[in-house]
């Protein structure tokens, strides 16, 4: 039987994601780390620990006191996904812990490093082409529209 690994999504993009979905609604409203958990069904402390990283990145304004809360830094409009996953979990395409770019290879692998490369640039004409508006209104580009009607799209393997 042969395994293969997916594409990973990381809980903490997911988790990002979606709080900053939950901000992008709320419009110029704060919201409380808590009422973000409970909207999502996300564990608390994790889900503070990554809007600590999203405030660090510029992505999320917190304040403190009675209405205290966060909000987004600026409109959703503005924010692709791609920087919200390299806020919370680095690059988008690694190979062996070093940029596709880094990779070297020898003899019939020499053009490899090619090919990661690609599929980075494939990750980042996904993600940094649609934000967090168009998630939320489910008004995606057509680029991306096209993707989801390829064949196999749908298909888990």
């Amino acid at each position: 039987m042969v395994h293969t690994r997916a594409v990973h999504i990381s809980a903490r993009t997911d988790y990002a994601v979606r709080a900053l979905l939950t901000l992008a609604a709320a419009g110029q409203q704060t919201v409380t780390g808590q009422a973000l958990a409970a909207e999502q069904q996300l564990p608390q402390k994790f889900l503070e620990a990554i809007l600590a990283d999203l405030r660090r990145a510029g992505l999320v304004r917190s304040r403190r006191g009675p209405v205290g809360g966060y909000s987004l830094s600026r409109p959703a409009t503005d924010i692709p996904i791609g920087e919200i996953v390299r806020a919370v979990d680095g690059p988008l395409a690694v190979v062996r812990g070093e940029r596709p770019e880094q990779a070297v290879y020898a003899g019939a692998a020499e053009h490899l490093g090619t090919l990661w490369v690609a599929l980075r640039a494939a990750v980042r004409s996904v993600l940094d082409d649609v934000t967090l508006a168009q998630v939320l209104s489910g008004d995606l580009p057509a680029q991306i529209q096209e993707l989801l009607s390829s064949p196999g799209a749908w298909r888990s393997r």
